[in-house]
């Protein structure tokens, strides 16, 4: 079956049936739970009163993303009498403060850094888009939690994370860019924007011989172009970008533009590797639109992402080690760049 590269209402709809089946789904369930005694020994949804689905913490909040953006993007299409009433239960003044309670302990002090905090801006972001539902107030006082941990981690951050999992530093900042500009606050933007300088803005002749490793659902190359792509100026990128992959017009390095191999998509590591096909097509995408019409790197970009979400999409749902999140990094990849 040919599926389209464009989020269409079917998709739309597909993929919303699809998260709405997971994200209060407890079991199975993987969680990155650090016991300081026998009593921190609890359930996924006595820790989490919000977030307890979707096999992991930050899968859950990103369903959750999807969900609301779907929302106001198809709301014809989507099951949104359902989404609202999921919403409306569990996004809860009491069930966020369950949330940020979480956070307090010394033992939760890297909890789901950096990758859930940057998926938990982006939906308080997406939800800024909803008003009148009540959704975005009840979950400020989680973003402002998780703000606050940005801004107490990165000045200690003297080195990136430049690994294909959820400890990139540059998804981070870029996601987390998001809700500083939904929030109004410059100075967070400014915080993020100066880490992404310290880190990556001398790097150039980006090799690329790494890539992929065997669970990687990012390519660390592609994912710090978006990251620059996003908190630079436009021609600060493009000098940037210039340097970082000056290739891109010979189609080099050439791992970026060949689609992983899947071989096991029971194996929940080996599963990411779709959704390094979504998330390469995201950052192609995004990349192509900041280059100008006549460069040539534009309609390469273009085909790379095309090839990458073709190779994708046939496989977001089949195994729950997958199904849980690929629907999200799909939307990302089909909505990039518009």
């Amino acid at each position: 079956m040919t599926l389209p590269l464009t989020l269409t209402e079917d998709l739309a709809a597909r993929f919303a049936r699809i998260a709405l089946g997971h994200v209060t789904r407890e079991y199975p369930n993987h969680l990155a739970h650090a016991l300081a005694g026998p009593e921190d020994v609890r359930t996924p949804r006595a820790l989490h009163p919000v977030f307890f689905g979707s096999y992991d913490w930050h899968s859950c909040v990103h369903g959750y993303w999807m969900l609301a953006y779907l929302l106001r993007r198809f709301p014809q299409a989507v099951p949104a009498a359902e989404i609202g009433e999921l919403f409306d239960a569990h996004l809860t003044r009491e069930n966020v403060a369950g949330e940020c309670a979480y956070f307090a302990p010394a033992t939760a002090r890297g909890f789901e850094r950096p990758y859930g905090w940057a998926w938990l801006l982006k939906l308080a972001a997406e939800l800024t888009c909803h008003e009148g539902r009540g959704w975005s107030e009840a979950l400020t006082p989680l973003a402002e939690v998780i703000v606050e941990q940005f801004r107490a981690f990165l000045p200690k951050a003297a080195y990136p994370v430049r690994v294909g999992t959820h400890l990139n530093t540059a998804f981070a900042l870029r996601m987390a860019a998001d809700y500083a500009e939904a929030a109004k606050d410059p100075a967070f933007t400014e915080l993020l924007a100066n880490a992404a300088n310290q880190w990556y803005g001398s790097d150039s002749d980006c090799p690329s011989w790494g890539e992929p490793n065997l669970d990687d659902f990012h390519s660390p190359a592609l994912v710090e172009a978006e990251c620059m792509r996003r908190l630079l100026p436009p021609a600060r990128f493009h000098a940037w970008f210039d340097r970082f992959l000056p290739g891109v017009a010979r189609c080099e390095p050439a791992v970026l533009f060949q689609p992983p191999t899947v071989t096991d998509r029971t194996d929940g590591k080996i599963a990411h590797l779709d959704g390094l096909n979504f998330s390469r097509a995201w950052c192609w995408r995004s990349v192509a639109s900041a280059l100008a019409p006549d460069d040539p790197r534009r309609a390469i970009a273009q085909t790379a992402a095309q090839r990458h979400l073709a190779a994708g999409l046939p496989h977001v749902a089949g195994d729950y080690m997958g199904e849980h999140w690929l629907a999200t990094y799909a939307v990302v990849a089909l909505e990039a760049g518009n």
